[in-house]
């Protein structure tokens, strides 16, 4: 399954980069990209388990900028 979420509140290029890192080393992730200029997360991960890497995939994105926020 692949799908998009708008961030909210995502404040510099260089947080977007080491979110999308941490995100692409979580279990069961195939490709994940978080791009600043558009304010968007795209996650591809396995259908049984997406619900949980998108909310390990949240607890990243809070460790790396706890104001940003996933509109789901």
């Amino acid at each position: 399954m692949k799908k998009s979420f708008k961030l909210i509140d995502l404040d510099c290029a260089n947080c977007a980069a080491k979110m999308e890192a941490a995100i692409n080393k979580l279990e069961g992730v195939k490709s994940a990209t978080v791009s600043f200029m558009s304010q968007k997360l795209t996650i591809e991960a396995d259908d049984d388990i997406f619900d949980e890497v998108v909310k390990k995939a949240t607890e990243c994105i809070k460790k790396v900028e706890p104001d940003c926020t996933v509109k789901i």
